[in-house]
């Protein structure tokens, strides 16, 4: 089996069950991706132009600051990011972590929350930041996903 670590960002806590239910289901280790700032619930407000989230994910360049140090990945083959969507595509925080994973030979493995988006434009997003990995097509999931759905579903990638 290869050896796996579940990476999530979660801005309100939903993608932090599911990461953690997977994580668990698979025996992997995890990482949270926190912002060096939190946001905030007027952060996040998407009906707010002039919303925190809304001018960083405007501009496709933007990089919010990470809270930690992203963790040496060399002992794993898959690395699973989980988020929220956001705009049809990963925060921009997924994109600071990204870039800075050192993913070069890792298969990335996409996984999202949403109201009823789908992954839109992540899968190509991320391949571009991280040229040298693997990106796979990923999920969206449920809130009340089972862990045993997760489990079915992770074993694609790390079997």
């Amino acid at each position: 089996m290869k050896k796996s670590i579940v990476v999530y960002f979660s801005a309100s806590g939903i993608t932090a069950k599911i990461a953690n239910r997977l994580a668990k289901a698979i025996q992997a280790d995890t990482f949270e991706i926190k912002p060096q700032i939190p946001y905030t619930t007027e952060d996040l407000n998407w009906t707010d132009k002039n919303s925190r989230s809304s001018v960083e994910m405007r501009d496709r360049s933007f990089r919010p600051v990470l809270a930690e140090a992203v963790p040496n990945l060399k002992k794993y083959d898959v690395v699973f990011v989980g988020f929220p969507i956001w705009w049809y595509r990963e925060p921009s925080i997924i994109d600071t972590f990204i870039e800075a994973g050192q993913l070069d030979g890792k298969i990335i493995v996409p996984f999202a929350t949403s109201g009823g988006s789908g992954l839109g434009e992540t899968v190509q997003n991320l391949q571009t930041l991280a040229p040298q990995a693997l990106v796979k097509n990923g999920r969206r999931f449920e809130t009340n996903t089972s862990a045993e759905e997760l489990e079915t579903w992770a074993k694609e990638y790390i079997s």
